[in-house]
């Protein structure tokens, strides 16, 4: 089985130049403290050495990319588009009969024609009661002055009790949020979520009427301290009694219905319909576009893990029989660094990014820095240790223990990269490229997912089959 193993990794070129005396001069020179404390970080700095060098790639190519949070306009718009055509056809490419392909491809369309559209889309939301429904109907009579149509729809009532259901406003250019007082938690929150996506929404302190002068500038106020677009509105005012004394004596009473006062919600809307509509409606396109993208991305990424999985498992137990095979620690960090290189390739090549296995060299000084302050090389060699010591194999348990952490390492590392390449391809709308603090996380989290006792055991006990054959998985001989 170990023969196998290491023919199967050795028929690769870059495995073969990875063993190459000058490149085992090289690392020995740059881990050579970190190696003297132990044949195990060897393995771990082999694991994560090319895990660098894309980091290192996309900060290079990413320094002066900034975030970017100008208006909206025709070339963001068909910049998105195009990112989402170029999504759906990788993954038509990919898995021709995807069974999501159909649904994106129709979605795809919709988005497109979206182009060309004048009239402007509001949206009006908010809890039970707070009068969404009577500004929707004294909008419908609204003197719209501007050269855009503009068509106001209602939701049904947020924070209802059993409904978990998501806010999906994505349609909408503009949002009006409506209250009928000072912002509860839950209202935050829908808030936040809507500016979050960049959508424009407005708060309307609707029902203003029903509060006394002094009460009713506070809520505003406070309001107007805790979100930047608000106005106050009474779309439909309670009845008010009024009492009229005749000059016979008599007193006159009779209910009146106040006048709708939406004065500050029509002087916003005009102005923003007039001087931002066309903005409004690229921010709502990128924002389909963006959402569109993530399902796609997302399908793309689970054929793409798919095809990477037995990758990993491959390599993983390449490397295993590497380690296991090899008593010299120095042999041990080249065999291995090569694995990881070759590992890499291939899942560079399943995510369309491509590696040379010489620039590795470059960010192995800063790996190593990395995996030392991370401690987890450390945290899995005791947790594997004192599994292995469990099944009753400690007269192999030095062997054993440098392949089975040999294998683990080296799953953690293409695990890892996997994340990082979904993670990258999937933020569209934010920073590009990643960094020291990104690939810590994500190694930590890969780490903490792989360290759960089922899940280990289970590793070390296909590591003891593969390694042990003639040991049973419960530690007997056979």
């Amino acid at each position: 089985m170990l023969e196998k193993a290491l023919m199967l990794g050795w028929r690769r070129p870059i495995l073969v130049g990875g063993v190459g005396l000058s490149l085992g001069l090289w690392l020995w020179q740059g881990f050579d403290s970190s190696v003297g404390q132990g044949h195990e970080l060897g393995i771990f700095g082999a694991a994560f050495l090319i895990i660098g060098l894309w980091l290192w790639q996309q900060n290079k190519l990413n320094k002066a990319t900034l975030i970017d949070n100008s208006p909206p306009n025709r070339q963001k718009v068909e910049r998105a588009i195009a990112t989402v055509h170029n999504t759906i056809g990788q993954l038509q490419v990919e898995a021709e009969n995807h069974a999501v392909l159909p649904l994106l491809q129709t979605q795809f369309t919709k988005i497109n024609d979206l182009l060309e559209r004048q009239h402007i889309n509001v949206v009006i939301t908010g809890g039970k009661a707070v009068g969404k429904t009577a500004l929707l109907q004294t909008l419908s009579s609204w003197q719209n002055t501007t050269n855009r149509s503009v068509n106001f729809q209602e939701t049904k009532a947020l924070f209802t009790p059993g409904d978990n259901a998501v806010l999906d406003t994505n349609y909408a250019d503009l949002v009006i949020l409506a209250i009928d007082g000072d912002l509860t938690d839950s209202q935050w929150q829908i808030w936040q979520q809507t500016v979050a996506k960049n959508q424009r929404t407005l708060l309307v302190f609707n029902k203003q009427d029903r509060y006394l002068p002094e009460a009713r500038a506070t809520i505003l106020n406070s309001l107007q301290h805790k979100v930047a677009d608000v106005v106050a509105t009474s779309a439909r005012p309670n009845q008010i009694k009024v009492r009229q004394h005749q000059s016979d004596g008599l007193v006159r009473e009779w209910l009146d219905i106040p006048v709708a006062d939406i004065s500050q919600l029509s002087d916003y809307l005009q102005q923003v319909v007039a001087k931002e509509g066309q903005e409004l409606i690229w921010a709502t396109i990128i924002r389909q576009a963006i959402s569109l993208q993530i399902e796609a991305k997302t399908a793309l990424n689970q054929v793409r893990q798919e095809k990477a999985t037995p990758i990993i498992e491959k390599y993983q137990w390449i490397a295993a029989a590497a380690t296991f095979a090899n008593p010299m620690p120095a042999l041990d960090l080249l065999a291995t660094a090569a694995i990881n290189a070759q590992l890499v390739v291939e899942l560079g090549n399943i995510y369309q990014q491509k590696f040379s296995f010489q620039q590795a060299q470059t960010v192995a000084g800063t790996m190593g820095s990395l995996m030392l302050k991370l401690g987890l090389v450390e945290l899995s060699t005791k947790a594997i240790a004192t599994l292995l010591k469990s099944n009753a194999v400690t007269f192999v348990a030095g062997g054993a223990l440098q392949g089975v952490s040999a294998a683990y390492l080296t799953r953690v590392a293409g695990l890892s990269l996997v994340e990082y390449f979904q993670s990258q391809e999937v933020a569209i709308n934010a920073e590009n490229g990643l960094n020291l603090d990104k690939l810590g996380q994500t190694l930590q989290k890969v780490f903490q997912q792989n360290q759960q006792i089922a899940l280990l055991q289970s590793f070390v006990q296909q590591g003891i089959s593969r390694l042990l054959p003639q040991v049973k998985a419960d530690g007997s001989a056979s």
